[in-house]
């Protein structure tokens, strides 16, 4: 199947199965039901915002992956492993913890210049066209500078559960979440996706390298800030919304450059429909764990990203080794 079938096929799943006591085949007759019912009520209130901000925040991951790796030349850059994802997290919690902006709007704009000032600093860091080692060991030091000053930020925060209150959603959660909330986080997200997708071709002669793209008539200092900009924005608002999830937008687009033989432009739309695939999996699989409780699914995601994460670390020593 294709990976828009793949996702469709997720996103039903999310809306007919959970651990509530509803037959799917309630919920499927919850969607023509003319009253306003306890299956119509599950679906709507509750499972549609949380399918639609998987599958939204999984597109957005996927993409901005795809593009920050066309971007580095590097397949080992991700929105978590350059310290995007942490630096989101410091931003939403200085907002609302810190500063009292605690509304949607807050929350995304402190994320979003968080995710921005990360993305920012790892390119000065690391160089415009990072070795592998330099980036990931540039990025895993935003990260943890960015983890340590959010923990900072809550010990300073005026309420005592503050740490309470922040645990789940650092961990990443879809839970309780409304559709006002999948909405704020989803139309940046979407904005994000498609405005990346327009510069596949750029990041496809960039590929040939700079002096190649430069003859193309593409101004390479702009195309930077325009994917880092993007991608802060659209990762920024999902993590807003829902916490830091890892390892999506490192596993999606290496799925994608298979499908688009190795072009790196072109792996940014199905790194998308990959990347929501995976993370409405994760979370079907949140629901599914027989734990009393749904898991966190930065948990689920790290536990079946970093094996991924592992094998592609040796794969690329094997290949220098050789």
């Amino acid at each position: 199947m294709s990976a828009r079938l793949w996702m469709a096929l997720a996103a039903l799943l999310a809306l007919l199965f959970a651990s509530s006591m509803l037959t799917p085949w309630r919920q499927l007759g919850a969607l023509w039901a003319a009253d306003p019912g306890l299956a119509r009520a599950v679906l709507i209130e509750l499972r549609l915002p949380r399918a639609l901000l998987a599958l939204g925040y999984g597109a957005v991951l996927g993409a901005s992956g795809a593009a920050i790796q066309a971007l580095f030349a590097n397949p080992l850059a991700s929105p978590d492993l350059t310290g995007t994802t942490a630096g989101a997290a410091l931003g939403a919690v200085v907002a609302a913890y810190l500063l009292g902006f605690s509304g949607s709007a807050g929350l995304a704009a402190g994320a979003v210049l968080g995710a921005l000032g990360a993305l920012l600093l790892l390119l000065g860091l690391a160089g415009r066209r990072a070795e592998a080692a330099t980036l990931l060991l540039a990025g895993l030091a935003i990260a943890a500078l960015a983890g340590a000053l959010t923990t900072v930020a809550l010990a300073l925060a005026p309420s005592p559960f503050a740490f309470y209150d922040a645990y789940e959603w650092l961990m990443g959660s879809l839970v309780d979440r409304s559709l006002a909330q999948a909405a704020f986080a989803g139309v940046p997200a979407l904005v994000a996706i498609l405005l990346l997708g327009r510069f596949g071709p750029a990041l496809d002669s960039l590929a040939l390298g700079e002096e190649a793209a430069a003859s193309f008539g593409y101004r390479l200092s702009r195309l930077r800030i325009a994917i880092v900009c993007l991608s802060a924005l659209g990762v920024g608002a999902c993590v807003a919304m829902c916490g830091a999830i890892g390892f999506v937008g490192l596993v999606a687009p290496i799925f994608a450059r298979r499908l688009t033989r190795g072009h790196p432009g072109r792996a940014i739309v199905p790194a998308a429909l990959i990347g929501g695939t995976l993370l409405t999996a994760a979370d079907l699989v949140t629901r599914a764990a027989p734990v009393g409780r749904s898991l966190p699914i930065g948990v689920v995601t790290a536990l079946l990203g970093a094996p991924f994460f592992l094998a592609l670390v040796v794969r690329m020593r094997w290949s220098l080794t050789r």
